[in-house]
């Protein structure tokens, strides 16, 4: 019995001491994670309830809920609103279709396939500030080269102003469309590679057809993947503001102002090229319902993706 107390106890410690080394090992990321998820979340939401004007402008004054009802009074906000729904639908309506276009033509073993692949995925991994920058100098009304192709192709018998009320928005869905298509013909090549070619003999010997096959058996079975590149391409496009900044800034007359460049401008009024005093706890509100907002979309896609499980 006292024997079987020792190797009880020796067990235990043994256990204990298994376990405070795999918290040792978690303990770095943990502190990261407070300190820069945790932490900001937690400030940002304090400060909706203050008036603040940031460090060494003014103390923190306590004023309730007024935030934010001046934010669901805010027309300029609710505008941005409208066109980050505007913006997302937009971007994935091309580059959803682009990638897997892309993924079918890349994914079959071809001489320079491989390299075509890279180029193309290649704007994934670019700054989105030098992306915006060189899609303004595209775009430029006076000397974009989009322009002067048009013209001396007789498309077009003046310059556009393509980052004009009018065009503006066209014009970052295109930039977006370009700087991210590689990065979602990756997946799809991904999920391409997973198919079981079984299936897909089976589907020719029944004598389905190639558009056939595409439609009633790879989209199908890519249906996983595709799931997870859709919630991908909503959370990027809720949350793109450097394109936007770069190439736009919002404008003109927020044409092209969307919710996180809305909410940024607030507490980096510097940077983002306007002329709005600091104002942390204003920002920190129209912050907060943004985030709302791309949660409850985010919750209705997957209650949405959910029931689509449970059809098929």
């Amino acid at each position: 019995m006292h024997q079987s107390n020792i190797i009880s106890a020796s067990k235990r410690k043994r256990i204990i001491l298994d376990n405070l080394r795999s918290y040792s090992m978690l303990l770095p990321n943990l502190i990261l994670f407070l300190a820069f998820s945790v932490y900001p979340v937690i400030w940002t939401l304090r400060f909706v309830f203050y008036r603040y004007g940031g460090y060494g402008a003014s103390v923190p004054k306590f004023v309730g809920f007024d935030n934010l009802i001046r934010v669901f009074g805010d027309q300029i906000y609710w505008k941005a609103v409208r066109n980050t729904f505007v913006y997302a639908g937009a971007k994935i309506l091309f580059i959803i279709p682009a990638a897997f276009f892309l993924a079918l033509l890349l994914n079959r073993k071809r001489k320079g396939n491989g390299q075509l692949q890279s180029i193309i995925f290649m704007p994934t991994i670019m700054s989105s500030a030098v992306m915006g920058l060189v899609f303004y100098l595209l775009f430029n009304v006076y000397n974009g080269q989009i322009n002067r192709y048009l013209m001396d192709w007789n498309i077009i018998s003046g310059p556009i102003n393509w980052l004009g009320k009018d065009h503006a928005m066209k014009t970052l869905v295109i930039t977006a469309v370009w700087g991210g298509v590689g990065n979602y013909m990756v997946y799809f090549i991904a999920g391409l590679q997973q198919i079981s070619q079984e299936a897909l003999e089976s589907a020719r010997i029944d004598g389905a057809g190639r558009l056939q096959t595409l439609w009633f058996v790879t989209i199908p079975m890519l249906g996983p993947i595709l799931k997870i590149i859709l919630m991908l391409s909503i959370t990027a496009a809720f949350s793109d503001i450097n394109t936007v900044m770069v190439l736009t800034e919002g404008g003109p007359t927020n044409a092209t102002m969307v919710m996180a460049l809305y909410g940024y401008q607030f507490f980096f009024p510097v940077s983002a090229g306007t002329s709005i005093t600091p104002q942390y706890g204003y920002g920190a509100a129209v912050s907060t319902v943004s985030a709302l907002i791309a949660g409850i979309v985010t919750v209705l896609y997957l209650i949405l993706s959910r029931k689509m499980d449970d059809v098929y």
